[in-house]
């Protein structure tokens, strides 16, 4: 079990190498690139912190962490919308292993190259989009209530709204059962929701310093009592939603995993608009990174299904 002081320094280290290496011009560089990540950055983040390893048991090359250790790291990446393959890499790994809790054939050689960073992993809830499609070596669909292993992919690149999150659409060539689906489309949930609360924070940061800087009528803007009130709103709005998704990352259960992905997208979508509008005509030129966050908060939020099927997902777990 990890303690609460080795999270924050899990939390510290990958802080620190994301200050380091990957500021708002390496993010550009980085998901401008072939494979849409920085491969020495997600090097750096394997070989020093082991975020690959963080849920795979240690007989198993892994790091014998818990989801909290995966969902801090992803809540560090989002803050500084930094691609890279972590979160489908760590999905693939939760999907090998509840295969193997319930009987399947060992596969140790693919978990230790997954939680190694030398594999790159992917989960296909719906064929037409899939987080690091284009660039997996595992690939692991959920189809109904079974768990079924792709081989002989052909992936397709999708032009997508947020350009620091790579889609791609998915083909097998050919399909193996490995096991029962225990539920990783709600472990998805929370581990997104994770990094949107990262990413909302920040966003909400970044415009806070903002209305220091930009002055109307001789003041800054942030010094004006109706602006102070909706960054108060704003706060109040994403430390709301981390204390939700903090109860489903302690309690992972199918409601708590759809109030999470609600909570968070609904924080992330309001911060976002609420930077535009308060950053002004800057915001939405190329050269600034709030529209980065905008672009990734409106992604988000369509994921894994849009806001209405999250309440229809929701609403069938508590009717």
């Amino acid at each position: 079990m990890t303690s609460t002081e080795e999270r924050q320094m899990l939390r510290d280290t990958v802080a620190a190498l994301i200050d380091k290496h990957a500021a708002p011009a390496a993010v550009r560089e980085a998901m401008e690139s072939e494979r849409g990540y920085d491969e020495a950055l997600w090097t750096k983040l394997c070989e020093q912190v082991g975020v690959a390893a963080l849920v795979v048991p240690e007989e198993l090359g892994g790091a014998g962490g818990e989801l909290a250790d995966a969902a801090a790291v992803l809540e560090e990446l989002g803050r500084g919308l930094v691609p890279t393959p972590l979160l489908g890499t760590t999905l693939a790994e939760l999907a090998l292993l509840s295969a193997l809790e319930n009987g399947g054939e060992p596969d140790t050689d693919t978990l230790e190259g997954l939680a190694a960073g030398e594999a790159i992993g992917a989960v296909v809830f719906d064929p037409g989009y899939v987080v690091n499609g284009d660039v997996a070596d595992v690939v692991v669909a959920v189809d109904g209530d079974s768990l079924v292993r792709w081989s002989d992919v052909t992936a397709g690149a999708l032009a997508t709204m947020d350009p620091t999150r790579r889609l791609a659409r998915l083909t097998p060539g050919s399909t193996t059962v490995i096991g029962t689906d225990p539920g990783l489309a709600d472990t998805a949930a929370i581990l997104l929701a994770a990094e949107q609360i990262g990413a909302a924070a920040r966003c909400l940061e970044l415009t806070v310093e903002y209305t220091k800087e930009r002055v109307q009528f001789g003041r800054p803007i942030g010094s004006f009592q109706a602006l102070k009130h909706r960054m108060a709103d704003l706060y109040v709005a994403v430390q709301s939603a981390r204390a939700v998704v903090a109860d489903a990352i302690a309690d992972p259960t199918p409601v708590n995993a759809a109030l999470a992905r609600l909570a968070a997208t609904e924080a992330f979508t309001k911060v976002a608009g609420e930077a535009i509008q308060m950053h002004g005509g800057i915001a939405i030129t190329w050269e600034h990174d709030i529209q980065l966050y905008f672009k990734r908060a409106h992604g988000s939020a369509q994921l894994l299904g849009s806001v209405s099927d999250q309440l229809r997902q929701l609403e069938s777990e508590v009717l």
